[in-house]
């Protein structure tokens, strides 16, 4: 199949071999409207408690299915395919773009603003130290423990389950759901792929990552520098050549105090850190090579590039970075999106991991369910009330943020 192209994919009945088989489409309300009226105080949906119900067992069913399903980060063809049935199982048509998969809400016009709902598929490799079967999607005392409940499977089902639930609402933005593949290991097949196939019709993101639903308004950058100090070998006991590890020593220590003149008001200054080094081939011979590795966490006050070469001014060894796209990305807290997450009770703050939201040169607000500090650690686990909160949540920036484009009600 030539996957260089967005391909629609054809609905497919989901096999119905267990409790969580696919069902079919249901409305909210017993009026069949597919949103509820706007909450006047809090500017919060009103959900009805069955319809809550209803989608947490939908999301954690899905949750279970992919949690059994492996999905290391290029290896993610079971699981697009998984959520093309289940989409297609309830009606949505979906696409595949290798194995990203893409949906569209009905009526979608290209007139309109676009609102993309976005997480991730794909998973780390499992620890040496799990205690318990990885891809055994387990519930204990409220918590389902499997790879890559916390992240970000937990953010990936509430989107899904919030896309069904408005897809075919009028509202005055389009929706765009894209679940993501490659994302852990920043491949070129993933965000790297359909963000320049789609990013012309986007206007806003929901980045689903786990956040314990707080707004993250922005995330450093990343780049890593592999640098080289060059010396001159010698004989250890004759005090000769010129020791290339203390020449890196003496750069690591530039680096240690260097200070860049602009801070971002959002992001605070820039990290560096050294984090890796290597040198010599014996006791006695003077190294005339030494090579250290250089984590630079950037800022929206410089570009990637523009880091990079203060940094290579400042230092006398080889600094190559790895790559500069991984970029700071920072979205104005006035913004109607950030509000809508406001009103519903969201708190704001930075993020300290970077996501595929580096990559999207939109608005875009990372927050989702689940605790970042459970990310890639043995028996990850995600909390059932934090499903049911991050279900909650997403309707509710949904909604506040309709409000804020001119409509008062849904449905």
């Amino acid at each position: 199949m030539p996957t260089a192209d967005i391909l629609p994919t054809a609905p497919r009945p989901e096999a119905a071999t267990d409790s969580n088989a696919a069902k079919p489409e249901r409305p909210d309300t017993a009026t069949g409207r597919s949103a509820e009226t706007l909450g006047r105080n809090a500017g919060t949906s009103v959900v009805r408690p069955e319809a809550t119900t209803d989608r947490l067992a939908e999301a954690v069913g899905l949750l279970r299915r992919l949690i059994a399903t492996p999905s290391p980060s290029r290896e993610e063809e079971a699981t697009a395919t998984l959520l093309c049935d289940w989409l297609a199982a309830r009606g949505v048509r979906p696409e595949r773009l290798h194995r990203n998969v893409i949906a569209r809400s009905e009526g979608y016009d290209p007139a309109r603003p676009t609102l993309l709902l976005n997480s991730h598929h794909d998973t780390v490799h499992p620890a040496a130290s799990w205690r318990r079967d990885p891809y055994a999607p387990t519930v204990e005392e409220g918590r389902l423990y499997g790879l890559g409940a916390n992240d970000a499977g937990a953010s990936l089902v509430c989107l899904v389950e919030t896309f069904l639930r408005y897809r075919r609402t009028p509202l005055p933005f389009n929706l765009l759901l894209v679940l993501s593949a490659e994302e852990e290991c920043s491949g070129e097949h993933g965000a790297r792929a359909w963000v320049p196939a789609l990013a012309p019709e986007i206007g806003m993101a929901l980045v689903g990552e786990p956040t314990s639903m707080r707004a993250a308004l922005g995330e450093r950058g990343l780049v890593v520098l592999d640098c080289t100090a060059r010396g001159r070998s010698g004989h250890a006991a004759r005090g000769e050549g010129v020791n290339a590890l203390y020449l890196a020593i003496e750069d690591i220590e530039r680096l240690r105090r260097l200070q860049f003149e602009r801070v971002s008001p959002t992001l605070g200054p820039i990290h560096i850190a050294t984090t890796m080094i290597a040198a010599g081939t014996q006791h006695n011979v003077v190294p005339d090579l030494c090579r250290f590795t250089v984590d630079v966490r950037t800022t929206d006050a410089y570009t990637n590039e523009e880091t990079v070469a203060r940094i290579r001014a400042a230092i006398r060894s080889e600094a190559e970075p790895r790559s500069t796209r991984i970029r700071a990305s920072v979205i104005a807290e006035t913004h109607p999106l950030v509000q809508a997450a406001l009103r519903a009770g969201a708190e704001p703050f930075v993020s300290p991991t970077a996501s595929d939201r580096t990559l999207m040169p939109f608005p875009a607000l990372k927050i989702g369910p689940g605790d970042s500090a459970r990310s890639h650690t043995a028996d990850e686990y995600i909390l059932l009330d934090e499903i049911g909160e991050g279900l909650r949540g997403y309707a509710a920036i949904i909604e506040n943020t309709a409000k804020a484009y001119g409509n008062e009600t849904l449905g």
